[in-house]
């Protein structure tokens, strides 16, 4: 049996995603493109910045574009409680990755407000430069140089995939802050987040509560070998770049399938040069994402492809490079919150499952700053980063209903 009473108006969590979603909007679907730091990017930014000025919340920026809206509780001394996640999104994306976790936040503060209710905490509600990654790696990177994992210098270096420098297209939006990181420390923070994939709606859970996130590991790997006529050039005489990446992106499914478990892998993007249909490739750059709830067996995945790289190389005469795009470990999310989470889905009503996260997300960098944890609901289909990305109403209430009980539980709490 679900609970009914409901702490907020779903109604206005869809009308603002469907307001957010017509920035960036990819003609004939429901997606979004909204990649980091584009012109996309900063007029949802001053979307949500403006609603956040609507409910009269404190705006804050700091150095490297991340954002919060403060609702001031009674204790000015005491730490905030924060939500949030990221506007950005891939090239095809869906209006609820990330989005959701803010605008719901969103809701949870402008329900507070309406019931004229201050809790002993501040509550923020924020959202953070580049989550994705989609064009300047790592992902999360707003996160982690609000963490102290990275630099604002260093990220401020960081150039895209598409040529462009972080620093100056941040400057260039208007979203340099002047605040340093951490600008707020928290006392806790709570993520509300799309699952991403086929789980909970496949075993009927309307409620996910986040266990830890899976360690990540992106490399690029480069191949150069040597560009010769297709029809002339013996096999045996080869020196085939792309040949090399082949072989690579089959030993990546057979290593994910040998090691087993948690244990997956993707071969994203892979460019040939020159890349026509009558040329040996003289070079060849592709991407490797391998990932593991267990850092360890992650590690022993990562070792074993880059011996399977260099005997391959070697193989076929061709040079190798190797690039680290990003390298997180496993995190586990605070227990206490977790079992809050539970605890608090279930007085709803809503059946839970604990589960782990198999995508990067916000809230595993800022559990290197303060207690933390995330709420999943249900992906039809499990699809995302696709848009076609879909979450029924009904479960985007009930994630929302439970993020408000679990932040007013923690912002009464004492030190």
């Amino acid at each position: 049996m679900t609970d009914t009473s409901t702490r907020i108006d779903v109604e206005r969590v869809l009308r603002r995603l469907g307001d957010l979603a017509t920035v960036g909007a990819i003609p004939d679907t429901t997606g979004c493109a909204r990649l980091a730091l584009s012109d996309a990017d900063r007029s949802a930014r001053d979307l949500v910045v403006s609603w956040m000025r609507d409910l009269g919340l404190e705006v804050r920026i700091d150095a490297i574009g991340n954002v919060a809206g403060v609702l001031a509780g009674r204790d000015p001394s005491a730490r905030p409680v924060m939500c949030g996640s990221h506007i950005d999104t891939v090239k095809t994306g869906g209006r609820y990755d990330g989005a959701y976790g803010v605008l719901a936040g969103l809701e949870v503060i402008e329900s507070v407000i309406e019931r004229g209710m201050r809790p002993r905490r501040s509550i923020a509600v924020a959202f953070f430069t580049d989550e994705e990654g989609a064009r300047y790696a790592p992902d999360m990177l707003g996160s982690l140089v609000f963490v102290g994992g990275m630099t604002v210098e260093a990220a401020r270096d960081v150039i895209g995939n598409d040529g462009s420098n972080l620093g100056a297209e941040l400057d260039r939006i208007g979203y340099a802050g002047s605040l340093p990181c951490p600008m707020i420390v928290p006392h806790a923070y709570v993520e509300l987040h799309i699952e991403q994939g086929p789980v909970l709606e496949a075993e009927c859970f309307t409620i996910g509560a986040v266990t830890g996130v899976q360690g990540i590991s992106w490399q690029e790997l480069t191949f150069r070998g040597q560009s010769n006529h297709a029809g002339t050039t013996p096999m045996a005489m080869r020196h085939d770049a792309g040949y090399v990446a082949a072989r690579v992106a089959t030993y990546v499914r057979e290593l994910v399938s040998q090691i087993g478990g948690a244990q997956v892998g993707t071969v994203g993007a892979i460019d040939l040069h020159p890349n026509l249909v009558n040329v040996v490739a003289a070079r060849a750059t592709m991407t490797v994402d391998l990932r593991n709830t267990d850092d360890n067996a992650l590690r022993g995945a990562e070792q074993s492809l880059a011996q399977f790289v260099e005997r391959a190389a070697l193989d076929e005469g061709v040079d190798v490079a190797q690039r680290t795009l990003a390298r997180f470990a496993p995190v586990q999310f605070d227990g206490r919150i977790i079992a809050m989470v539970e605890a608090r889905a279930r007085a709803s009503g809503y059946r839970v499952r604990r589960m782990p996260s198999g995508a990067g997300h916000d809230a595993q960098m800022l559990a290197r700053l303060c207690p933390s944890a995330m709420i999943f609901v249900p992906s039809h289909d499990g699809l995302s980063h696709n848009v076609a990305e879909h979450t029924e109403p009904a479960d985007l209430g009930a994630g929302a209903n439970v993020l408000f009980d679990v932040l007013l539980q923690l912002a009464e709490e004492g030190e």
